[in-house]
């Protein structure tokens, strides 16, 4: 067989090489999210997972058994870019949201409200925006709620995927992650909260030496 010849077939394998690659990709990120805008969800899969998940939905880690969160960087709606690890040393507040879902738009309110009042009291709010094909019906939803905090850009949940199974990861849209002032997951809810939950899930942590 010439070189010629030998070309386009290292370049046919090549090109199935990647269309492999991206189906699979796209298959982890719809299995992950195939409780999207869901009621909730399940807490983390087998084994010592280590959190406890109480009867109102919010499953917690004791503060010496939490797991640090993963990398959570990236542009925000606004396109500026934004590392969560850079709020070490403050409570943070972690939101996976869509403008498309009716959930989240339910539970919107509370965020902004609690996000203000919690502000000078060591607590950072971040959304996590998902799945929307572009930041203007993101950032619509900001302004119609007033939000006023940093979201992430992520409309392929790729940031989604960088939690562990297993761990406090968020499962369903929306999602709401409590990480303590060391960056560990604290708290999780897989379903749309009232400020009621909201502030079960934040005051604990708050409060924490």
């Amino acid at each position: 067989m010439s070189a010629a010849s030998r070309a386009p077939q290292r370049s046919n394998r090549a090109t199935r090489v990647r269309r492999r690659a991206a189906l699979t990709a796209g298959a982890a990120v719809a299995a992950l999210l195939v409780s999207a805008c869901s009621s909730g969800g399940t807490s983390g899969g087998g084994g010592n997972t280590n959190f406890v998940t109480g009867t109102d939905g919010i499953s917690t880690v004791a503060k010496g058994e939490r797991d640090a969160a993963p990398d959570l960087s990236g542009k925000t709606l606004e396109g500026e870019q934004l590392d969560v690890a850079d709020y070490k040393g403050k409570v943070v507040v972690l939101n996976v949201w869509g403008s498309w879902c009716n959930p989240c738009r339910a539970e919107a309110k509370y965020f902004a409200k609690v996000s203000e009042e919690y502000a000078d009291r060591g607590v950072q709010f971040v959304g996590i925006n998902t799945r929307d094909t572009n930041t203007r019906s993101a950032l619509a939803f900001e302004e119609e709620f007033g939000i006023t905090y940093p979201s992430l850009y992520d409309p392929t949940g790729k940031l989604m995927l960088r939690f562990e199974k297993g761990t406090l990861n968020p499962q369903a849209i929306p999602s709401t992650l409590v990480l303590d002032r060391d960056g560990r997951i604290a708290a999780r809810s897989l379903s749309p909260l009232s400020e009621e939950r909201l502030l079960k899930m934040l005051k604990p942590v708050v409060a924490e030496k």
